[in-house]
C-alpha cells in the first residue's frame, strides 16, 4: 500500500519538487495551495489550505483522510520570506511571518496527530532553514521563525514518540526557487541609516537564490529520509559552506562569528 503524503505549499519550488519526486516513486501525494485553482499542470491533486487559518487546515486534513483513510507523511513546507532592518520592518509583517512559518506548521501538526495516533504511525517533516541556526543580518525575523520551529519540534518529538510518530526537521540552504519573488521586503528608504548595507545585502540574497542548489536534489534527500525506519531529528541539506557555518557557530567565540558574518555580507562595523 502506497504511503499517503500531504505537502503544504506544493504548488512551486521545493514543495512541488518533493511532490513530483514522491509521486513518481509511487506515493499518494496531496499538495496544498491557498488558491489551488490557479495551479496549472500539477501531476498530483492540489487542495485548498491556508496555514494561517485553523479552519482551512482542518478542512484540508479531513479531505485527505476522507479520500485515502490515512495520512502517513506530512511535510510542512509552506513558508514565506521576510527581509529588512528590524527597526524598519512593520511589526504586523513580523507577526504574519510567524503566523505562516511557525504557528501554521504547529496547527497542521495538531490537526494530523489524532489520525496518526489512531494509525500508531506517522512521520512529520518540517522544512526549516539553515538560516534558523543563526541570526542573519536583514533576515532576523525569518531566522527567528525558522529557529523557533526547529526548537518546538524537538519538544513535540519527545511528546509523540510513544505513539509511533517521528518528527524530523530538514534545514535547507539556498536552493534555486522563486522564494525571493514572494518575500516581504521592507522598503529601502532613501533617508535610512541602513540604506547602503541593506541594499547591498538584499542584492546578495537575491543573486544567491538564482544560483542555488537544484530542488530535485533536495527532493531525493526527503525521499531517503522517508524511507528510513528511524530518521534523525535534524538534517541540513545544502552547499558545504552553508552547512559548515553551523559548525563554526558552535565552536567560534560569538564576536568572531559575528565578524565572519559581517565580512561575508560586506558590512562594516563602522557603518
Amino acid at each position: 500500500m502506497s504511503k499517503v503524503v500531504l505537502i503544504t505549499g506544493g504548488s512551486s519550488g521545493i514543495g512541488k519538487a518533493i511532490g513530483e519526486f514522491l509521486f513518481h516513486k509511487g506515493f499518494t501525494v496531496y499538495g496544498t495551495s491557498r488558491n489551488p485553482e490557479k495551479v496549472i499542470n500539477s501531476i498530483f491533486p492540489m487542495i485548498a489550505l491556508d496555514v494561517r487559518s485553523v479552519e482551512s487546515i482542518k478542512h484540508a486534513v479531513e479531505k485527505v483522510i476522507s479520500i485515502s483513510k490515512r495520512i502517513d507523511v506530512v511535510i510542512n513546507n509552506a513558508g514565506v520570506g521576510i527581509t529588512g532592518p528590524i527597526e524598519e520592518t512593520p511589526t504586523d509583517e513580523m507577526r504574519n511571518n510567524f503566523e505562516t512559518n511557525f504557528f501554521g506548521p504547529i496547527e497542521v501538526i495538531k490537526a494530523v496527530l489524532p489520525q496518526m495516533r489512531e494509525q500508531k504511525s506517522g512521520l512529520i517533516i518540517n522544512i526549516t532553514s539553515i538560516a534558523g541556526y543563526m541570526g542573519l543580518p536583514y533576515r532576523g525575523i525569518y531566522s527567528a521563525s525558522k529557529g523557533a520551529l526547529e526548537l518546538v519540534s524537538e519538544a513535540i518529538s519527545i511528546e509523540v514518540k510513544s505513539f509511533g510518530i517521528n518528527i524530523v526537521n530538514i534545514a535547507p540552504g539556498e536552493f534555486a526557487t522563486d522564494i525571493a519573488a514572494h518575500r516581504y521586503h521592507a522598503p529601502i528608504l532613501e533617508n535610512s541609516a541602513y540604506k547602503p548595507a541593506y541594499e547591498n545585502t538584499l542584492g546578495m540574497m537575491n543573486s544567491h537564490m538564482h544560483s542555488g542548489e537544484d530542488p530535485n536534489d533536495f527532493a531525493k534527500e526527503v525521499y531517503n529520509i522517508i524511507q528510513h525506519k528511524n530518521p534523525n531529528l535534524h538534517y541540513k541539506i545544502g552547499a558545504f559552506m552553508q552547512k559548515f557555518s553551523i559548525v563554526l557557530k558552535r565552536i567560534l567565540p560569538d564576536r568572531v562569528y559575528e565578524t565572519m558574518l559581517m565580512n561575508h555580507y560586506k558590512l562594516s562595523d563602522k557603518s
